[in-house]
């Protein structure tokens, strides 16, 4: 029947298979029903590239209406071979990646034939091409909510892949009605997985006009939405027009009103997230509207509503998603997008803080929203990074291609507060249908074991895994891997599901290993065709993917970056009122000056002097109001810098002031390395070598300038152990290892660090750490 084949080419380095583990053998034996109903030459999109085909040597497909294959099943207790037979046609389960068995419909079954049988070099493929259903669990788990009924499956547009016989599982019944009793499955909607939009469908009446096609080289099942569209609006199409001159209000609500007129074929968009689940008023039942395929003329059945055997997307595929030409057309939606203002909907909510819950005392409260722990929705001063990775997200949901968007700047210049941010807009619009739909999962490096646990998380979100009711999979990092490797490189092969997959990687830089293989794969990942992966990769770093990656790597990865730079004095200022303005609301009364403007422009400008982090200056300022709570008056600039005094003296700088010269120099040496390799653990021998460099570097003119020998500076270290400043690898395999390859972690904060040597070996010890 229909062969239209969409196979994409494929990277060489990642070679595309289902799954090893089939529960059918493939060496049971499969043979063809009937005679030949074509035969043509090999074209080739007929086999898959892990196939050893010779192109140039060429090749003939035959088609046929069906295979049959022997398997052995047990009746009355005893195992006992029987035949089945599947044709075109027929539903059938079929083994993918997913967890339960995808469903499908047998669009076509053909073989290809290469080679000369005469010189015993013929060789045989047996294909069979199906066409998907979905089941709820696999369509995205971010959209707009739908009621569904028990075993409801919904027909995908066009999704359709290419498999091998022992792929397919056995029978199963769908019915268009859900009082069939016999049926396994009921299904009487057609969707659009990439977008989320639904379509009324009499399944049983399709099947039997797409059988009736004699066309072999078109796809019978396919049903044409964009045909379907036209009808419904008479043949005129909606252009999205965007006035840039337009007041603010009406800019930021017709773009978004736009996409949907010309994307959404009908209003079932908007019910799709009804909890009744009721369908579009504005689709048609009878039967003559529906979504027909292309066929020869016959007496038997009507083809007044026609369906093109090759659909065309008015959307870019974008089979190489990050060439210049897409890159260039990205960069200027985008850039469309930075001049709308944020709408009253998208603004950033200043008051995500619950003030109900606020004590009365006006000092209590303020120290209550100055804590860093009790952050608003997102932080100020941050509008132009959350349009431009809302915009650079949106855009790869809306082409359906995968892409990384690299975020990167030094801790506390609110970073993760934007990108969740952004993350909880894309949600809202997505459950309204203003977005395609997407599955969502956040990594944090801080919160997991190691970071190969990584693969076992992403592995959860793509492969529909109900966490919440079923728990965690128990699978290894190495299996998680290697089931992610088959799925993003599968392409269509991969199971039903369409959909995009955005997974937040937070606290990047502890995921950084030696091999650096964990970055590399959520970096190379979105750009395997049809993986639909966009990784939002959030570091502290600008060099990370320079570390990771070589340059010809990374041209061919074309991220997206964006930099947050640390907060000037006025825009700490800014953070800090607009803490302050939160614990009045709700106030009863008013509210009492309990940090004072001075105060707050002191601390702005001492943090925006030496970090730029909002979470010191909203610490230095709680405890400054805190320090000045039981006289009941405000924090002036001398209570600030008492505070900051105090906070200079802390047990880790008091005990770094007193560590021996060379103490010092080996921490320096630590974090050097630590810079330098991109990872917190460092090789004790790597110390060594650079603790040998630093000794000509940073002794001063009354300092001895003799290098210390390695029992020195094993002396050194046994002192820094001793104090927990600095921790050895320990266990029985580390006592296996040469000493040199024994790894050290520093056990302290690195930026207090830093700090506190600079400050007492002065302007080069800056320059060495690189300390502002």
């Amino acid at each position: 029947m229909a062969i239209e084949v969409t196979t994409p080419r494929r990277s060489k380095r990642f070679q595309p298979t289902i799954d090893a583990g089939l529960s059918i053998s493939s060496n049971n034996p499969t043979s063809w029903i009937g005679d030949p109903i074509l035969e043509r030459r090999t074209r080739p999109d007929d086999v898959h590239e892990e196939d050893e085909f010779d192109a140039e040597e060429g090749g003939r497909t035959t088609f046929y209406n069906g295979f049959s294959r022997s398997e052995m099943v047990k009746e009355n207790r005893k195992k006992v071979l029987q035949e089945f037979e599947y044709e075109v046609g027929d539903t059938v389960l079929v083994k993918t990646q997913t967890k339960q068995p995808s469903i499908g419909v047998i669009v076509a079954v053909w073989e290809v034939t290469s080679g000369n049988e005469e010189e015993d070099s013929e060789r045989k493929f047996k294909k069979v091409k199906v066409h998907w259903f979905l089941r709820p669990e696999e369509l995205a788990s971010v959209r707009a909510r739908r009621a569904h009924e028990k075993n409801e499956i919904y027909f995908s547009l066009e999704g359709s892949a290419i498999l091998t016989p022992p792929h397919i599982i056995e029978h199963c019944h769908v019915s268009s009605s859900p009082k069939d009793k016999e049926a396994d499955y009921y299904c009487c909607s057609a969707i659009d997985a990439r977008r989320g939009l639904y379509y009324e469908l009499n399944w049983e009446q399709h099947r039997n006009i797409a059988l009736a096609t004699e066309d072999v080289d078109s796809d019978p099942f396919v049903i044409d939405a964009e045909n379907e569209e036209k009808k419904r609006s008479g043949g005129r199409r909606v252009k999205k027009t965007v006035d840039e001159s337009s007041d603010d209000e009406e800019e930021s609500g017709d773009e978004y009103e736009g996409e949907k007129n010309e994307d959404v074929p009908s209003s079932e968009e908007e019910d799709g997230g009804d909890d009744e689940g009721a369908e579009s008023s504005t689709i048609e039942t009878d039967e003559e509207d529906v979504p027909r395929t292309p066929r020869k003329r016959k007496a038997t059945a009507d083809s007044s509503l026609r369906t093109p055997s090759k659909r065309r997307r008015k959307t870019l595929a974008a089979p190489t998603p990050h060439s210049k030409a897409a890159l260039r057309a990205r960069a200027k939606r985008t850039k469309a997008m930075s001049i709308r203002p944020l709408t009253s909907d998208m603004a950033y909510d200043l008051t995500g803080i619950d003030t109900q819950n606020l004590p009365e005392d006006p000092w209590l409260r303020a120290t209550q929203v100055l804590h860093v722990g009790s952050r608003p929705d997102a932080l100020p001063c941050r509008e132009e990074e959350y349009v431009k990775i809302l915009g650079s997200i949106e855009n790869l949901l809306d082409e359906g291609s995968g892409g990384c968007v690299y975020i990167s700047g030094v801790p506390g210049t609110g970073k993760t507060a934007t990108v969740h941010r952004v993350v909880r807009e894309l949600k809202r619009m997505a459950e309204r249908s203003e977005t395609n739909p997407f599955t969502y999962v956040e990594i944090n490096g801080l919160k997991i074991p190691e970071p190969s646990a990584a693969y076992g998380s992403l592995w959860e979100a793509v492969s529909g895994h109900d966490v919440a009711s079923e728990g965690h999979l128990k699978i290894s990092s190495k299996e998680a891997l290697k089931q992610l490797t088959k799925y993003f490189s599968a392409g269509v092969k991969a199971g039903p599901g369409g959909h995009a997959c955005v997974v937040l990687m937070d606290e990047l830089d502890q995921l950084v290993t030696t091999k650096q293989d964990v970055v590399y794969n959520f970096f190379n990942w979105p750009t395997l065709v049809q993986s639909r992966l966009v990784v939002i990769a959030v570091a502290n770093t600008m060099d990370l993917p320079e570390r990771v990656m070589s340059g010809r790597v990374r041209s061919r990865l074309g991220m997206v970056r964006i930099n947050f730079h640390p907060y000037k004095s006025e825009q700490l200022k800014q953070i800090i009122e607009s803490r302050l303005q939160t614990a009045k609301e709700g106030f009863k009364g008013d509210f009492p000056e309990v940090l004072s403007q001075d105060g707050i422009t002191f601390a702005a400008k001492k943090v925006a002097s030496i970090s730029g982090d909002a979470r010191r200056a909203l610490d230095i300022c709680r405890r400054a109001v805190e320090l000045v709570h039981p006289k009941r008056k405000a924090a002036k600039a001398d209570d600030v810098k008492h505070v900051i005094s105090l906070m200079q003296n802390s047990p880790t700088a008091m005990y770094l002031a007193e560590t021996s010269l060379h103490e010092r120099i080996m921490l320096a040496s630590l974090l050097k390395c630590v810079k330098r390799d991109g990872v917190e653990e460092v090789k004790w021998g790597d110390v060594q070598h650079q603790h040998l460099i630093y000794t000509n570097v940073l002794t001063g003119d009354g300092d001895s300038t003799r290098k210390p020998s390695p029992s020195d500076l094993r002396l050194v270290l046994d002192s820094l152990l001793a104090s927990h400043a600095v921790l050895l690898e320990d266990g029985p395999a580390a006592h296996r290892k040469a000493e040199g390859e024994r790894k050290v972690l520093l056990n302290i904060e690195q930026t207090e660090v830093e700090s506190v040597l600079s400050d007492i070996g002065g302007q080069h010890w800056k320059n060495a750490l690189g300390v502002s």
